[in-house]
């Protein structure tokens, strides 16, 4: 499928006081669903190689194969190749010792092999890394798994498998804990971590090793501080909930969901605590109220977001709270989303649109993962993701 992506394209018109945009994605609705029998909301809290409890991380590997974190199964699902058909059973489990098993670290002791809560999921370096939260580690297979019984190679975040304190049991974090790492992502070689619950973004140049401790903090000025905006108001370098972060134009941007935003870097940060170059979902950076203070939004606002991806050359928001995805060809105070998908304008939300949910609608995206122009979602809301292809 060819995408057009030109910038000097302007789909937005008004229409009395509704904002309507361009479709983000096929208007038709998601061309495979996964995880929920159809699209319906059943018997999620059943375990089954079909089945999802509250996914919220997607990979489209680039090998061919796919990974869904089925975060609240403790478990990560993987197909060889991506699924042509609505509710394909998974190939590979990770996280439990049969598909119809659930429970964190499998209802037994923690190990390189079990996972708790499991959000983030990207690949890197040919093999995978899962965010473990809360185990408040981030585990990494060089080569891909094929079974529960493929301990992680490389875990971060503690210095052993058993580990599973925050900031290893210690008041204050070091470069080498995390505390509810949500997100992870692949960029320029790296492994970025959005350690969330420390407000801060962590960067491994190259993570080889058990517990090795991080090169570069952003959203903090050093190691030590897990204050939320850094200590101090709303600012460039500061951060509240850091969910995920991708490479973007060269530069990163990282979705800060506790400040309603995405930062936006215009190349890889050099520095520790180096201040964001701009922005969208705020008027400036020392703002953080969702939709922009309003009750409704609109195509300058978001409320919560979690997730991000890159199409073509445009950024997509999982603008998370207001059930919708956002696609921006621009970045700045100003700057507009010119394509959504979830809701019928720019003004409305709603889970599902306040209806049933249907092939084209979206409650709580918390995932996305992007390759070519499909795009993989991560419904937590409906127990399902969707695999979508861009529109034309």
């Amino acid at each position: 499928m060819k995408v057009s992506l030109s910038p000097s394209f302007s789909p937005i018109k008004a229409e009395g006081t509704v904002t309507l945009g361009a479709p983000l994605l096929d208007p038709e609705g998601a061309r495979v669903i996964l995880g929920s029998d159809g699209g319906m909301l059943a018997d999620p809290i059943t375990p089954a190689a079909h089945r999802m409890f509250g996914p919220r991380g997607v990979c489209l590997h680039p090998d061919g194969s796919f990974w869904v974190a089925d975060t609240g199964h403790h478990r990560v699902l993987g197909w060889h190749r991506v699924p042509v058909e609505d509710d394909t059973p998974a190939d590979i489990l990770l996280g439990q010792p049969a598909f119809g098993r659930e429970g964190r670290n499998a209802r037994g002791p923690v190990t390189g092999a079990t996972l708790n809560v499991p959000t983030g999921i990207t690949a890197f370096r040919g093999g995978l890394a899962v965010a473990d939260p809360w185990n408040h580690r981030v585990l990494i297979w060089r080569r891909l798994p094929s079974g529960p019984s493929d301990a992680a190679d490389i875990i971060l975040g503690q210095a052993s498998p058993d580990g599973s304190l925050a900031n290893r049991g210690a008041d204050a974090p070091t470069a080498s804990t995390l505390h509810w790492p949500y997100g992870v992502a692949a960029i320029g070689g790296r492994l970025v971590v959005c350690d969330t619950g420390n407000r801060r973004v962590l960067v491994w140049d190259d993570p080889k090793d058990n517990g090795q401790p991080a090169d570069q903090v952003i959203g903090q000025d050093g190691f030590a501080c897990r204050d939320e905006n850094a200590g101090g108001p709303v600012s460039a370098r500061s951060m509240r909930w850091p969910h995920m972060a991708v490479g973007w134009r060269g530069g990163l941007a990282v979705v800060d969901a506790g400040n309603n935003r995405v930062m936006i870097w215009s190349s890889f940060p050099q520095a520790n605590g180096q201040p964001a170059d701009a922005l969208v979902g705020q008027a400036g950076m020392t703002d953080c109220d969702l939709n922009r203070g309003a009750y409704y939004p609109s195509s300058l606002a978001v409320n919560m977001p979690y997730a991000l991806g890159v199409l073509g050359d445009r950024l997509i928001v999982g603008d998370t709270a207001n059930s919708r995805m956002l696609g921006f060809s621009e970045i700045g105070f100003a700057a507009a989303a010119d394509r959504l998908t979830g809701q019928p304008d720019f003004a409305s939300k709603g889970d599902n649109r306040w209806g049933l949910a249907s092939r084209d609608s979206l409650c709580w995206p918390y995932g996305l993962s992007v390759r070519g122009s499909t795009v993989a979602v991560a419904d937590s809301g409906n127990n399902r993701v969707l695999i979508w292809e861009a529109a034309t």
